[in-house]
């Protein structure tokens, strides 16, 4: 059965720890990393009433967008909201984990989610993230111990290109040296020059494994003084980042989006607002899910036809529509756009791990609990 470190396993890979913002307290809230897990409930926010949900339908494990904490806490008792939580998870074998930022800018993200939700097509990042640094290894060893050389760095973790790893390129040439006085050459002679038949290595590696590849270069490499080089190859965009944009498959005026938007959306009893000539047409949609005001000039900057986000502000849109040509806005309920994930994030887990069930919760769970017209 599949414990509850393989479900963390697949999920970091999915939305890995690293990117989540600074400020943000992601990953397993409790839970035992050895407990079997068969049952995994996905929602918005680790509210009681999600809680009681999970223990109604025997789930091993809650998986929420929202952490339970974003501060330290000196107390977990169950006179307090969060902490009836905490006690009620423990207390019927529950785990909790979360996906916050580091799930709001990868492919099958928040936003994506969000653009596949409104029917987008050609999605991609609103504001990409620069890729993760890599290095470029070029490594000079005797052939008959290039063999080992690689491998010893491809365990380190070079060589990983997207799906593939143990990637390289060889290729053989001479090399020539002489030792000095005080050397202890693995091949030749003190005082003499020595041409070696030896392989030219090269492989890239993210920049973060630095450290471990040159350690298991150097232990693995005969020479007393190893030839490389580590070079920085030019900066990319990632294929992850913030907000989304993408396109429509017909126009329709900004009044038509809107309800488009509340329809695809889950429903709630808050209120959509839009900001715009309700005639104004619409095609190009950017979009950002949950508070997303940061991303306004850029979405206009990058001639969205609508923006659509949640918790915008007053002043930040009033000054945005007194630009000429200014983008609409359509401003939606945080939980509802946030929501649209938890169905590609239950697939998503479902399809890469045999053994665990998965349910989406359908509980509204969004604060504003009715709106006067």
């Amino acid at each position: 059965m599949p414990t509850l470190r393989d479900v963390v396993s697949v999920l970091d890979g999915l939305y890995d720890p690293r990117w989540a913002d600074s400020w943000d307290a992601v990953g397993t809230v409790a839970g035992d990393p050895d407990a079997e897990v068969t049952k995994v409930l996905f929602a918005v926010d680790p509210v009681q009433a999600v809680v009681d949900e999970a223990v109604a339908w025997g789930a091993d494990l809650v998986v929420t967008h929202h952490p339970l904490w974003l501060k330290g806490v000196t107390s977990v008792a169950a006179t307090s909201p969060k902490g009836r939580v905490v006690h009620t998870l423990i207390s019927n074998g529950i785990a909790l984990h979360t996906c916050h930022t580091n799930a709001d800018s990868p492919a099958l993200g928040v936003s994506e989610s969000m653009a596949l939700a409104l029917g987008l097509s050609n999605v991609r990042p609103l504001e990409a993230d620069p890729a993760d640094p890599t290095d470029k290894w070029v490594v000079f060893v005797p052939e008959a111990d290039a063999d080992r050389v690689a491998a010893a760095m491809h365990a380190a973790g070079a060589g990983r290109m997207g799906d593939y790893d143990s990637a390289q390129f060889r290729s053989t040439g001479t090399g020539s040296f002489r030792p000095l006085d005080g050397a202890d050459p693995a091949i030749g002679r003190v005082g003499t020059v020595e041409h070696v038949a030896e392989a030219r290595i090269e492989m890239v590696a993210e920049r973060r494994v630095r450290d471990d590849v040159r350690a298991a270069l150097m232990a693995a490499h005969p020479y007393e003084e190893v030839a490389y080089d580590v070079l920085e190859p030019a900066a990319e965009a990632a294929d992850r980042g913030s907000g989304r944009i993408g396109t429509l498959g017909s126009e329709m005026t900004l009044a038509a989006f809107a309800t488009h938007v509340s329809d695809r959306l889950p429903a709630h009893h808050s209120a959509t607002r839009v900001a715009g000539d309700p005639k104004r047409s619409i095609r190009t949609v950017a979009l950002c899910g949950g508070s997303g005001d940061f991303l306004l000039a850029t979405a206009d900057a990058a001639g969205a036809d609508v923006y659509v986000t949640s918790d915008l502000r007053h002043h930040p849109v009033s000054e945005h529509l007194e630009k000429p040509g200014a983008c609409a806005v359509v401003d939606v309920p945080h939980w509802a756009a946030e929501w649209t994930w938890l169905p590609v994030a239950s697939r998503a887990l479902a399809e890469r791990l045999a053994g665990v069930e998965t349910k989406v919760s359908t509980l509204v769970t969004d604060p504003w609990t009715s709106h006067v017209s």
